[in-house]
Formats: structure tokens, C-alpha cells, sequence
């Protein structure tokens, strides 16, 4: 009788056991990654208040926020910093409609999310979220194993990428030192200049583009923390506590074997 009454209790350390493993290993809510600000990324870089106030002014962020949450393929933005845009001639900046300042911004921004490696492997031209009469404004790219790695031509200027900002799927932001200049807004001087006021007019009728990319990108090697990292570990440790759960309850098994032969 008093045998009957102890292996109740000496099981009861097990179940105990078990009952806190399965809690591990329940998956529990997962936690949404924070929201990505093109405007704290640049205020952290400080030196972006020209780029800034322009993207402020058009609502550029506003547009590329709302694009991050319902894109597959992310995207890669150019940020001209305060020299860059000094290198401009005097005036050009305010010569140019409202419309064409939001057609400028755009052209900075790739409707796809490139890392540094795999700018390697695109092809030209790369479409950019500018547009005109005449269809999508495009840039191409040039790789490099020596620094700059990246050099982005428009035909107007040639700008090597010369830091990075911020490089996590979704999102890339790189820093240039020149503004990218479009041929359809600034011809094909390497020095810019107001555009004539038949240009300006041609241009006031362009309306925003925003294309869809083909093909979904992948993080890269490049890309600070791997997408699914979290994931694999968290999958790991849910695979270690059901290991654990199985030599718990065999443990518990011969004893109580043992148990029940010597009684």
C-alpha cells in the first residue's frame, strides 16, 4: 500500500518538469521589427539637412514608408549629403517645379532593396521611381573590388556610393556625394544648370512612377543581421527542450519499471 502511495509522488517532479518544457516550447508572439524611418536613418547620418527639408517638403518619406510595408522586393535609396548638393549650380534647386523636385528625389530611389554584393550581379539599366513622357528614368551601375565599390552613372554624372547608412532587407540607404542627376532634367553636361523655361514647362505635367520589380530580392551576405536569424535559434531551442522532454519521460519510465518490478 505505502509503495502505491510514493510513486505518485515520485512521478510528480516529472510531470512538473514536462509541464515547463512544453511552456518553451510553445511559440510565443512574435514581436513586429521596428518601423523603418528614412528620416532617423539621415538624422542619425548628420549631414542630410538639405535632403532632409526636400524630402519633407515633397512628403518623399511618407511614400517610401507606406512602400516598405507592402513591398516584397524592398528598396535602395541615394542620399546626397549637404556637399553634394552645393556642387549644384547657384539656383538650381529652386528653378525647378515642384513637380520636377519630386521627380528628382525619386531618382534616388531603386524599387528594389540591392545590398553591396548584389549590385554585382544587376543588370542595366536599373529603373529608378522617376518618370517622365518618356517612360522610367534609369541609372546604371558599375562594380568594383577596390574602393569606391560602387559607382552609379546617370549619364550626366558618374557618383560612387561612399558609405552606407543603413543595409537591412528591406531597406538600403547609401550615401553619395553628388546629386543624381536625370539627362530628361539636366541634359548631358556634367555640370548642371537650370533648365530652360520650355523644359520646365515639359516637365510640369510628369507624374510620379512607382514600377514594380520582377524579381523578389534576397538579403545578401552584406546585410548586418541575416533575415530568419532569430527564427533558426528560436527553432533550435524549441528542438533542444523536446530532447530534453524525451529523456525526462524515459527516465521517469524506467524508474518506475524498476519500481514496480522490485515491489
Amino acid at each position: 500500500m505505502a509503495c502505491h502511495t510514493v510513486l505518485p509522488l515520485l512521478f510528480l517532479p516529472f510531470l512538473l518538469a514536462m509541464a515547463a518544457t512544453a511552456d518553451d516550447v510553445a511559440p510565443g508572439p512574435t514581436t513586429p521589427p521596428p518601423e523603418l524611418n528614412l528620416t532617423s536613418i539621415l538624422e542619425n547620418g548628420g549631414q542630410y539637412t538639405t535632403l532632409l527639408r526636400l524630402l519633407n517638403a515633397t512628403r518623399i518619406t511618407e511614400q517610401i514608408t507606406s512602400q516598405l510595408k507592402n513591398s516584397y522586393d524592398g528598396l535602395t535609396f541615394f542620399a546626397p549629403n549637404d556637399n553634394a548638393f552645393t556642387m549644384l549650380k547657384a539656383g538650381t534647386l529652386n528653378a525647378l517645379t515642384d513637380q520636377e523636385q519630386i521627380q528628382l528625389l525619386l531618382y534616388h530611389v531603386l524599387p528594389r532593396y540591392y545590398s553591396l554584393t548584389t549590385f554585382q550581379t544587376a543588370s542595366n539599366p536599373l529603373h529608378t521611381e522617376a518618370s517622365g513622357p518618356g517612360g522610367m528614368y534609369s541609372v546604371n551601375v558599375s562594380t568594383s573590388t577596390t574602393a569606391p565599390l560602387v559607382n552609379v552613372s546617370t549619364g550626366v554624372v558618374d557618383v560612387p556610393i561612399s558609405s552606407t547608412l543603413f543595409a537591412r532587407f528591406p531597406f538600403a540607404v547609401y550615401s553619395v556625394d553628388d546629386v543624381l542627376q536625370p539627362p530628361q532634367m539636366f541634359g548631358s553636361s556634367h555640370k548642371a544648370s537650370a533648365p530652360a523655361p520650355g523644359q520646365a514647362a515639359a516637365a510640369a505635367g510628369r507624374q510620379k512612377g512607382v514600377p514594380k520589380s520582377d524579381v523578389a530580392a534576397e538579403p545578401s551576405e552584406a546585410v548586418e543581421e541575416p533575415e530568419g536569424s532569430s527564427t533558426n535559434a528560436a527553432a533550435a531551442g524549441r528542438g533542444i527542450a523536446v530532447w530534453l522532454t524525451t529523456v525526462i519521460v524515459l527516465g521517469g519510465m524506467a524508474l518506475f519499471l524498476n519500481l514496480l518490478v522490485s515491489a
